[in-house]
């Protein structure tokens, strides 16, 4: 089947979920897929200012949010999979129903191999590597391998690696020692200011082994799990110096952050709208990434500097005089940096935990175990426990050390709310995981409090 009949087809079924109530993000893509499995490849080539790929496991959403921001200031049409749809189904019905010049999308770690062939992009951001969803995907290493195969086959993609992440800067070593060789080039970004380190090795950690010989790597400084500055004991590995990256690193509470870009075309002061180190790191990564695509310096600082919320991400909504933060966790590192984030504030925290554990949230909740959720008992007045494993995140949080009469699990998620709000002084921090993030925006929707999360 033709990919212009196929896609009549799947623009029909999407109108017809939306219709039932279903939303839509995905379904048309994956009836495209079935009727035309080249569509994506099809449909993206029809685009020409080309397209871009970011993945990572932590910050996709809200990094491509900001290239987004940067790249519209100079002057591209973007077709952008902005609600987080990322899997090959997403992806072709960003395709299927937006019209632009240029492609910008936020890919599924996964999903990979599958999608990048198709999309053939000018670049590929690779921002960080997580353990994440292990039920789902396996070890970290297997993630890595795929992309290690993503990254040798795409040889005309430009890449853009963090730096600081030992796995993904490893990716871009072999074009190195090559010189290239008729591939295109890699730029490296990270975190240059010792004042934002840790004490040392979260006990979350991953990747902290070379690859090569399979030694503890030693680190001068760690910013963010095992993100920070390395080398292998045995000169296999050192961490590149960025040619993209942040100093003079300062946080405002869970509220913003202020930085300087340092890049190739100068440096420059970045007053960030958005809290904590992770989305210093998610800044550098869409400032790498633009500057990759040749948008100018006062272009990506501009762009940097008027970046919302992402959908679910730090996003802030008022309902009933109350001001409700939503603030993302799936993982380990997530939390952790969630958890750095809130501490950075001062008073006491009223905290709505969400745990859920559906497919996309990962059926293995075990890792809320591995959260340092120990820096923040001292702070926290009153805990509200929801979702599908509500009494587990109540059982860590008493074992974390907070009074049994602080911690409340509520039956449903709206009880949840109506709990966390009615006992607040003005302000929650919600903590949800992925599907619950959903089911929260769901019901702010239903409260009047927020936009309605369908899009497309």
């Amino acid at each position: 089947m033709g990919v212009r009949v196929a896609a009549s087809v799947a623009r029909a079924a999407g109108a017809l979920s939306r219709r039932t109530g279903r939303g839509g993000t995905s379904l048309p893509g994956k009836v495209l897929l079935r009727l035309q499995p080249r569509a994506i490849g099809k449909l993206a080539a029809e685009l020409p200012r080309g397209t871009s790929v970011i993945s990572a496991t932590n910050g996709k959403t809200t990094t491509a949010a900001m290239v987004a921001a940067i790249l519209e200031r100079g002057g591209a049409h973007l077709v952008h999979n902005a609600t987080g749809a990322n899997m090959a189904g997403g992806v072709a019905s960003t395709l299927l129903h937006q019209r632009g010049d240029t492609g910008l999308f936020e890919v599924d770690e996964f999903w990979l191999p599958q999608v990048v062939p198709e999309l053939k992009p000018r670049a590929i951001l690779l921002a960080n590597l997580f353990r994440d969803q292990l039920d789902r995907y396996g070890e970290l290493e297997t993630i890595a391998d795929r992309w290690i195969d993503v990254v040798a086959r795409a040889r005309e993609s430009a890449l853009v690696l963090n730096a600081d992440d030992p796995t993904v800067a490893g990716l871009g070593a072999p074009r190195a020692a090559a010189g290239a060789d008729g591939a295109a080039g890699v730029t490296y970004f990270g975190v240059d200011d010792d004042r934002v380190k840790l004490p040392g090795l979260p006990h979350a950690s991953d990747a902290t082994h070379c690859r090569v010989c399979g030694s503890p790597l030693v680190y001068e400084a760690v910013f963010l799990g095992h993100q920070g500055r390395y080398h292998c004991p045995n000169g296999h590995v050192r961490r590149p110096e960025p040619s993209v990256a942040a100093e003079d690193i300062v946080f405002d509470g869970a509220k913003a952050a202020r930085f300087t870009l340092r890049t190739p075309a100068g440096s420059r002061a970045v007053s960030l709208p958005l809290p904590g180190l992770y989305n210093v790191y998610n800044a550098l990564a869409a400032a790498a990434l633009a500057l990759t695509l040749d948008a100018t310096l006062d272009d990506v600082v501009a762009g940097l500097e008027s970046v919302a919320p992402a959908f679910g991400r730090a996003e802030t909504v008022t309902i009933d005089g109350t001001e409700l933060a939503i603030l993302l966790v799936k993982n380990p590192a997530g939390a952790n940096e969630v958890v750095r984030t809130l501490a950075l504030g001062e008073g006491v925290l009223d905290v709505l935990g969400i745990l859920n554990d559906r497919i996309a949230d990962g059926r293995d909740v075990s890792w809320v175990w591995d959260a340092d959720f120990e820096a923040l008992t001292d702070r926290v007045r009153r805990f509200v426990c929801a979702g599908s494993r509500a009494p587990e995140l109540a059982v860590r949080m008493k074992y974390a050390g907070l009074p049994e009469d602080r911690i409340v699990v509520a039956p449903s998620l709206a009880a949840a709310v109506d709990d966390a709000l009615a006992h607040s002084d003005g302000a929650v921090y919600a903590i949800p995981t992925y599907t619950a993030m959903l089911e929260l925006r769901a019901e702010l929707v239903r409260r009047g409090a927020a936009s309605s999360q369908w899009t497309t």
